[in-house]
């Protein structure tokens, strides 16, 4: 079909769009809201550069040595109270999924107590421990001073650390639950037992449900282990509070406390990207799907 002019309706369509002006969506509440968001960060900026703020400091203890031995001090902590919060998170996780009636009514109980108190009070109840038990050991054998051996490390360690367990177990048990059904019979019927079973078939499968939270607990203790500094543990809180009480320059210290609690999380949040990536691999047909 063709029209007056000797176009078909075809062709003279195709000239009438050729013709038409792409113009793009405007987003006035997105430029709005990042010229909002420019101008607060301009603002937090002039507020840092021009208030009471001694650069100098910051740089000169940036890197000084007690500095570095806090940074060193809260990864050892870190690292420490991990580790007994997964083993503990591992045991306590089986334990409530076991069959066992007894087993499962203490796992529940050690997550009702450790996860209800805070980390703090757990600290220092750890630390203070010498007001109850004066000593530790068996009577006429081998008995020691609980002062002596409970340390600012040593309570550092175990109030974070089994504090910990209580959060890790949650995380590790809804990671075996998330195991389909099958994969246990399944087991049980070529004859693997129940260990060989969890460390074969059910945690490989079960690390992809829960390595993502691990990751964030771990990122969240690096912060956490600013709480030993209440018990005169050396972490880097603690020594930046050491070197301001003399100085007085509590700002610039805490600002120099802050940058190594970035870096240190900056690195982690890295590590755990790759991590999940890694066990994830079975699982990119349905991230790509999403």
């Amino acid at each position: 079909m063709s029209t007056a002019d000797g176009m078909s309706t075809v062709d003279r369509s195709k000239y009438e769009i050729a013709h038409l002006k792409l113009v793009p969506k405007r987003h006035i509440g997105r430029t709005i809201s990042a010229a909002v968001v420019i101008v607060l960060l301009l603002a937090l900026v002039r507020a840092f550069s021009v208030g009471q703020i001694e650069w100098s400091y910051v740089s000169q203890f940036l890197f000084a040595p007690v500095i570095l031995e806090g940074l060193v001090n809260t990864l050892i902590m870190t690292v420490a109270a991990m580790v007994i919060g997964i083993v503990l998170g591992v045991v306590i996780a089986i334990m409530r999924i076991s069959g066992n009636p007894v087993l499962s009514w203490i796992a529940i109980g050690y997550v009702w107590i450790f996860r209800g108190a805070p980390a703090l009070l757990q600290l220092m109840l750890w630390f203070n421990l010498a007001l109850i038990f004066p000593t530790l050991g068996i009577p006429g054998l081998f008995e020691f001073r609980t002062v002596d051996i409970m340390t600012p490390f040593v309570a550092a360690m175990l109030g974070l650390g089994i504090s910990q367990g209580a959060y890790t177990s949650e995380v590790v048990r809804s990671g075996l639950l998330s195991v389909d059904a099958g994969q246990y019979e399944a087991a049980r019927t070529i004859g693997m037992t129940q260990r060989k079973m969890l460390r074969r078939i059910v945690l490989p499968q079960a690390m992809r449900v829960m390595v993502p939270p691990i990751g964030n607990e771990v990122i969240g203790m690096v912060k956490l282990t600013s709480l030993a500094s209440v018990i005169q543990y050396s972490e880097i809180l603690h020594n930046a509070q050491v070197i301001y009480y003399a100085n007085t320059r509590v700002l610039e210290l805490l600002l120099v406390a802050s940058f190594w609690y970035l870096v240190v999380v900056s690195i982690l949040s890295v590590g755990q990207q790759r991590i999940e990536r890694y066990f994830a691999r079975g699982s990119k047909s349905i991230q790509a799907s999403m």
